[in-house]
């Protein structure tokens, strides 16, 4: 993909929205929409529902936010973070679904979706489950060939993506932990969220105009990115996230979205 942003000029920066269900919210959406480039909207399989979609989306527009399908595995109960082992082809046909839905949210708010990012278990499953990678990707490259898809550098869906002829975009993570072999510390585990502001800027802003990150056990990590998240259940996300943002700009990076 031709304009992605190079590491260390350019850096897109996106964060989990609508995920909230009902009454309930998660996370303060319209905040964060002021300080992302880019949204991950929860598509109603791990979180959100028609009405928060659609919501979310016209604050997205009205921003000039690019968005972005967050679609999972079907587990509400769980939030999407529990592994399911479903066949390929109804993971194939779970994200057609829910890809289809919120794009009719992005166009009836004016624009489309715009590209695709697996959320939770399904995320990390796909960086090594060759089946479950090879169906994510079928699905968006039937629904749309020309969508990005959003992943771990390295990882398995990322390759098939590239063998399809995928637009691909690498992510890294600037509030979570990683494990010396690239992998995300899992929840639970020491280490495996990030809380303090200073560290989480200073992280976001190596990761980008260095390519480094420092793993769990002190080693030295190489990565290359296209985009940086921020996860909006992390604790003070807002702030964490006027944090990043301040550091990456103030580090003479510029923040703009995949693909604009």
């Amino acid at each position: 993909m031709a304009d992605l942003p190079a590491p260390g000029r350019a850096i897109d920066l996106n964060a989990d929205l609508g995920e909230g269900f009902g009454p309930w919210a998660l996370a303060d959406d319209d905040a964060l929409l002021d300080l992302v480039t880019s949204a991950n909207v929860a598509c109603g399989f791990h979180a959100g529902d028609p009405s928060i979609m659609r919501a979310v989306t016209l604050g997205a527009v009205e921003r000039g936010v690019s968005i972005g399908a967050h679609v999972a595995y079907r587990d509400l109960a769980g939030f999407g973070r529990r592994f399911l082992a479903v066949t390929p082809a109804e993971l194939t046909a779970d994200v057609v679904y829910q890809l289809g839905a919120l794009d009719g949210f992005a166009r009836l708010a004016g624009d489309r979706v715009r590209y695709v990012k697996p959320h939770g278990a399904l995320y990390n499953a796909i960086v090594r489950h060759e089946e479950q990678a090879a169906a994510v990707v079928e699905a968006v490259a039937a629904y749309d060939p020309t969508l990005p898809l959003v992943g771990t550098p390295g990882s398995a869906v990322l390759r098939r993506a590239r063998e399809a002829g995928l637009p691909v975009v690498r992510e890294v993570f600037a509030d979570r932990g990683y494990a010396p072999d690239g992998s995300l510390v899992p929840r639970g585990e020491a280490g495996a969220v990030l809380h303090d502001l200073v560290e989480v800027a200073e992280r976001a802003l190596r990761l980008v105009t260095e390519g480094v990150v420092l793993a769990v056990d002190g080693s030295q990590i190489t990565i290359e990115a296209d985009s940086v998240c921020v996860h909006s259940d992390t604790p003070g996300a807002v702030a964490l996230l006027t944090a990043v943002r301040g550091a990456l700009e103030a580090g003479g990076v510029v923040v703009r979205a995949v693909g604009r």
